[in-house]
């Protein structure tokens, strides 16, 4: 794949376009940190959103004549080794540090914008990079702010073409015909709210399915309160799983981190809203008026009940 990308890029002349080629934000809104370079199989020049965007063509491709955009002359001019060997340094986990702040809002918003406001037989694979991504979506989908553009452009680009930062994390998987044991709701129409407590039943296992983690706590504390489940004993469970609010993947509930009291509400009202990381649940409850955050250890059963009082 990678000889035959730079196989096309040696056959065409690559000028500067609206969007950086290995981010695919867009150059005027990043015009300060911005810089430009050639490469060095054919000359063509690129212009990139940031130093690290610039140094993922580095090594991919080889690139010379390298200028960062400079404010006061608004124009590229000469850059320092010193600068681009300090940024390479930081490299991986800007680009870590960069999916992560997309998986948690630009691909789920993407998705959604995907399926709402695109043609749904659009082939990834036919686009050489996501700048050239985004020219088609820009032209062939309801998305007229970037904001929304880009969204849909590194969801389509980095989940769908790379098999998916989501795609590959496993989800709570519900059934059509799996209800609720505490509120009778069938679960698999939230699946965003998807919890499951497993349970050794011996030479099987087996499992109950909820629409959020309130329930699955009420059942998790007294079982035969909603049913004949002799066997649904603290010691017979084999894993609790439940659903990160950000990432939608399926989680270690008793490793998990919830929000309590926030402004968001699951099916069933005010919920323990699940986290699988502290970071991502401070910023969640600070975002959202949350109450506090709590662990899974430290949940008690009365205070799950609490949560169907409206405050």
């Amino acid at each position: 794949m990678k000889n035959l990308l730079l196989m096309v890029l040696l056959s065409t002349t690559i000028f500067a376009s609206t969007w950086c080629p290995i981010t695919g934000l867009k150059i005027s809104d990043n015009l300060r940190t911005s810089y430009s370079a050639k490469l060095e199989a054919n000359d063509a020049k690129r212009v990139y959103s940031s130093v690290y965007a610039l140094l993922i063509d580095m090594n991919e491709y080889g690139i010379y004549d390298i200028k960062k955009y400079d404010i006061k002359s608004k124009t590229y001019v000469d850059v320092e080794d010193k600068i681009l060997e300090e940024a390479s340094k930081l490299l991986k986990d800007k680009m870590k540090l960069m999916r992560e702040v997309y998986k948690k809002r630009a691909y789920p918003m993407g998705k959604k914008l995907y399926k709402k406001r695109c043609p749904q037989d659009i082939n990834v694979n036919d686009f050489l990079e996501i700048s050239d991504l985004k020219e088609e979506l820009s032209q062939v989908c309801n998305l007229k702010d970037e904001m929304y553009l880009h969204a849909t452009a590194v969801y389509l680009w980095d989940v769908i073409r790379e098999g998916g930062v989501i795609a590959q994390e496993s989800k709570v998987k519900v059934s059509e015909d799996e209800k609720c044991p505490v509120c009778g709701m069938f679960t698999y129409k939230y699946p965003r709210w998807a919890a499951q407590i497993f349970y050794k039943h011996g030479d099987h296992e087996h499992r109950y399915s909820f629409d959020g983690v309130k329930d699955l706590m009420k059942f998790y504390f007294n079982p035969m309160k909603w049913g004949d489940y002799k066997n649904s004993k603290l010691e017979n469970i084999t894993k609790i799983l439940v659903t990160d609010y950000y990432s939608q993947k399926a989680i270690d509930g008793r490793n998990a981190f919830y929000v309590i009291r926030s402004d968001i509400y699951g099916p069933m009202g005010h919920e323990l809203i699940p986290f699988e990381n502290e970071s991502d649940a401070k910023t969640f409850k600070n975002d959202h008026n949350g109450k506090k955050i709590i662990k899974f250890k430290d949940i008690i059963e009365e205070e799950v009940y609490k949560l169907d009082i409206s405050e």
